[in-house]
């Protein structure tokens, strides 16, 4: 989408030409007071400088044009600003919805690596300063460049001599704004990243509250977010300062040259070269040519402020790290069978492979538990499976299909996961478990609350399964998030399942339900389980032990205990 940020602009506004050339026609026609009024104020003094000349009639003629100018002005300025709203709201729209759109295909890595603070300053702020800088260009710029060239025009043609000295005003313009325009790109930079920063932090912060309470840090936190936000201010200060020292030079430089037009205009009149009420005509539009050429340069921070904006939100819509799938075969059913097949992987940052040659071959309905030290290659193995990376070399197949060919969005919509922090959104529990489904069948939804587990603690609060869980599930227990995640993936019927570590957070009461959920949930399904309990797995078909991200055993429990190897000492140090 790149290009150049008046280039991306151009893109978003594409197909609401129809409402920018209304605006710009109905503009023109209420904005005809600015141009009429200087000519018509020049003929009454006219009028009165040589009474013997004229008739009051005249006079009246001209205060009825007024009239009828002005009065235009209020029903039609309405309708153009409706034509611009409709033009800048709907870009507003297509612009967030096009971010929210990118961010739903940019690869998991990118989530990791770009702070959720800085996304939402993206979303939300950046986003807020495009609209702001399109209607500084719409309602302020574009309406200053039409006035000055019609004034110019009208100077034009009742004189050449002031007009070109009119035109004076035009290169002092573009000297102020060349010579201040880097410092205020600059700072707009430094201010943005710092507010990108601090919003991060904020997020951070937040997050950590309960952290931060337990061990009486909150003195350090505020020291550490003070450091930031006294950054902010002195970005902040000195974009104020360069805009204000701008506004200023460009105030003092136009007045100077409105007085100057009035000494030329009176030395002209008095050497009877153009009339006195030529004089008022050409201060009129002369002082509406400096207000609009006054207006752009006051304006110009915004606009500067609004392309780093712009130049901020297109890092994200022309990021590359997308997913890497981009198979197109759909899915309407999974078996459930995956095989691995030489399968190795490292990130691109990194030339340390985190998996290795990795083989295996799992059945249709088969539970296998993934064990092995931290840093061993279980959490990628697991992306690997639902898509999230694809391997480097080797392959990974899904009932005989290329892991490359397949939709993976088709292909999830037969998977479901539940992690250790299973996130769960501030609605109620119905919402929760019903999440993205149309409409689920009561008789359904029971079996499923019973399945779960999630019915025996359900009696217990005080709306039932209407109740509002907060965010992130606040409100509930670690059990209950983990039976309520349990239940959104069982009512999806999925034909594989993975576990992340899914019961390594709870008491031993809580594992018991959700490991009593499990057993229900895995029953007929293929399944992925990484588990930190070494104890937990023990009904798995198969156990595989990961060591420096190659496998080095893989078996029954029974078996690989027997074998007094790998997974036998890891079992020993949790005894």
């Amino acid at each position: 989408m790149g290009n150049g940020p008046f280039k991306t602009l151009m893109k978003l506004y594409k197909g609401n030409e129809k409402n920018l050339i209304l605006s710009t026609f109905f503009y023109l026609i209420k904005s005809s007071p600015v141009w009429i009024i200087p000519l018509v104020s020049s003929s009454m003094i006219n009028i009165a400088a040589s009474a013997h000349e004229h008739s009051l009639s005249e006079l009246w003629l001209y205060v009825i044009i007024v009239a009828v100018a002005l009065a235009q002005n209020i029903p039609l300025h309405t309708v153009y600003e409706g034509y611009i709203s409709r033009s800048i709201r709907s870009v507003e729209v297509n612009l967030r919805t096009a971010l929210v759109e990118k961010l739903q295909r940019l690869s998991m890595s990118y989530h990791k690596n770009l702070k959720r603070g800085k996304i939402q300053s993206k979303v939300l702020r950046d986003v807020e300063q495009v609209e702001l800088l399109s209607r500084q260009i719409l309602v302020a710029f574009v309406p200053a460049v039409l006035n000055t060239l019609i004034m110019l025009y009208l100077t034009i043609s009742k004189s050449l001599t002031v007009a070109l000295f009119f035109l004076f005003t035009i290169p002092i313009a573009i000297i102020l704004i060349r010579s201040f325009r880097r410092t205020v790109r600059i700072t707009n930079k430094e201010f943005r990243r710092e507010l990108e920063e601090m919003s991060a932090k904020i997020s951070e912060m937040v997050e950590m509250i309960p952290v931060t309470r337990a061990h009486a840090l909150e003195d350090v936190e505020l020291e550490r977010m003070k450091v930031q936000l006294e950054k902010v201010k002195e970005r902040g200060y000195r974009l104020d300062m360069t805009q204000a020292l701008f506004g200023s030079s460009a105030w003092v430089s136009f007045h100077f040259f409105q007085t100057a037009c009035l000494v030329f205009t009176i030395i002209l009149a008095y050497k009877n070269i153009i009339t006195v009420g030529d004089v008022t005509m050409y201060q009129g539009f002369f002082s509406s040519i400096l207000a609009s050429i006054n207006g752009i340069i006051n304006i110009y921070p915004n606009i500067a402020r609004g392309i780093e904006s712009v130049n901020s939100i297109t890092e994200l819509l022309d990021a590359k790290d997308v997913e890497d799938y981009s198979g197109k075969k759909q899915l309407q059913k999974v078996e459930g069978k995956i095989v691995f097949e030489n399968v190795s992987f490292k990130y691109p940052d990194s030339d340390e492979w985190v998996l290795q040659d990795f083989n295996l071959h799992v059945e249709k309905g088969e539970s296998i538990a993934i064990v092995g030290e931290s840093g061993a290659g279980k959490s990628t193995l697991l992306n690997l499976i639902i898509g999230f990376d694809k391997p480097v070399k080797g392959n990974i197949y899904l009932d005989g299909e290329n892991f490359s060919n397949i939709d993976m969005r088709s292909y999830r919509k037969h998977l479901a996961v539940v992690t250790q922090d299973n996130i769960l959104f501030s609605g109620s529990i119905l919402e929760n478990i019903t999440y993205g489904l149309p409409e689920v069948d009561k008789e359904r939804l029971d079996m499923i609350l019973e399945a779960a587990n999630v019915k025996e603690f359900l009696e217990k609060l005080p709306d039932g399964i209407y109740t509002r869980v907060g965010e992130h599930g606040g409100k509930l227990s670690g059990g209950q998030r983990q039976r309520i995640a349990i239940a959104r993936a069982l009512i999806r019927d999925p034909q594989i399942i993975v576990f992340d570590e899914a019961t390594s957070a709870l008491d031993n009461i809580s594992e018991h339900h959700v490991q009593k959920a499990m057993r229900n949930l895995i029953k007929g399904r293929t399944t992925f389980i990484v588990a930190h309990r070494l104890s937990t797995i023990r009904d798995a078909d198969r156990i595989v032990v990961l060591k420096d991200g190659r496998c080095v055993e893989c078996g029954t429990y029974e078996e690989l205990m027997n074998l007094k190897g790998e997974f036998y000492n890891l079992k020993m140090l949790q005894t």
